[in-house]
């Protein structure tokens, strides 16, 4: 009698391998499937996490050279609390939410048109590919989406922390910047976006096709919990901000409303070196830790479900 896998948790791998089909091809995503997931993922963590990705930003415009106005993240809530209510750390959620939803629409649909033909026989994709796939899609989130929307939620709540803010909401915010400094206004950052966005994906998703290889084995049908695929997300979030902090610390600066201070992203990294040494290059880490993680965890498993949701009733090849 043959051996038959036993199975004592959920990330325990089989033991033996005899019952995964041979052969057996991995179903592939259709594209359209992980647009329109990926969409809903994206919206609703957005949701959930923008009250620390205000607290990251704010910190990081908080420059040394000001003096600085918060003591740290708890300091930056209580003033922003006391000064606006709880309301006030959702301030500029609608500028991010219409970017977030087509973010991540245009990350998971790129990433499974680059996937798929990047796969071997199986179905597999390696974990090397998994990075090259992730680097194109996020090179392209960040040209068609990502630097446009930024740009302008750095300078909606940057524009907060003045005496009289000018914008009066996303359209009006738009509106004022594309009048005063073209389309161009709005790509502010943009090699520091391309250059944050790109080794984002590279390395999440590098580190989750390596993950979800290990948990599958053989079987590239096997299914996931969604608490293992949360697991993986977290790690995957971890090992990009500790990889790219440092630029989207530039980014950031490069898109604020002062950004007219730096000629362009070398001289941006150059002049905080300088001025305010290299620990500046890693302000925000912890809060934009704690976003990240949650973020990519979210993330994944809302993409995930979704696209099984899908799968039941858009039938592909």
């Amino acid at each position: 009698m043959s051996e038959q896998p036993t199975y004592i948790g959920p990330f325990q791998r089989p033991r033996c391998l005899a019952a995964a089909a041979p052969g057996e091809k991995a179903k592939l995503t259709h594209p359209g499937k992980a647009i329109l997931a990926g969409g809903i993922a994206g919206g609703i963590e957005i949701c959930i996490t923008f009250p620390t990705e205000y607290v990251k930003t704010q910190l990081q415009l908080d420059e040394k050279a000001n003096p600085p106005r918060y003591r740290g993240i708890a300091d930056c809530v209580t003033q922003t609390v006391r000064g606006h209510g709880v309301k006030g750390l959702y301030r500029g959620l609608s500028s991010l939410l219409y970017g977030s939803i087509p973010k991540s629409a245009v990350r998971f649909g790129m990433f499974e048109i680059f996937s798929n033909q990047m796969r071997d026989e199986t179905g597999r994709l390696d974990a090397t590919h998994g990075f090259v796939c992730g680097l194109g899609a996020g090179v392209m989130e960040a040209v068609f989406v990502v630097c446009p929307m930024e740009t302008i939620k750095v300078k909606f709540i940057h524009d907060q922390t003045s005496a009289n803010p000018r914008y009066r909401g996303f359209f009006h915010g738009v509106r004022e910047i594309v009048q005063a400094q073209g389309i161009r206004g709005t790509y502010q950052g943009l090699t520091a976006t391309v250059l944050k966005q790109g080794s984002n994906q590279a390395i999440r998703f590098f580190v989750m096709t390596s993950l979800k290889n290990w948990y599958k084995g053989n079987d590239p049908n096997k299914p996931m919990n969604p608490i293992v695929t949360g697991m993986f997300g977290a790690v995957a979030g971890a090992a990009s901000v500790f990889g790219n902090t440092p630029v989207d610390v530039i980014k950031t600066r490069m898109q604020g409303l002062e950004a007219h201070k730096y000629k362009n992203t070398m001289d941006c990294a150059v002049q905080i070196m300088k001025h305010e040494g290299p620990t500046a290059f890693y302000k925000g880490t912890i809060p934009r830790l704690g976003r990240v993680c949650l973020d990519v965890a979210i993330v994944f498993i809302i993409y995930e479900e979704v696209v099984k949701v899908l799968n039941k009733f858009w039938k592909t090849k």
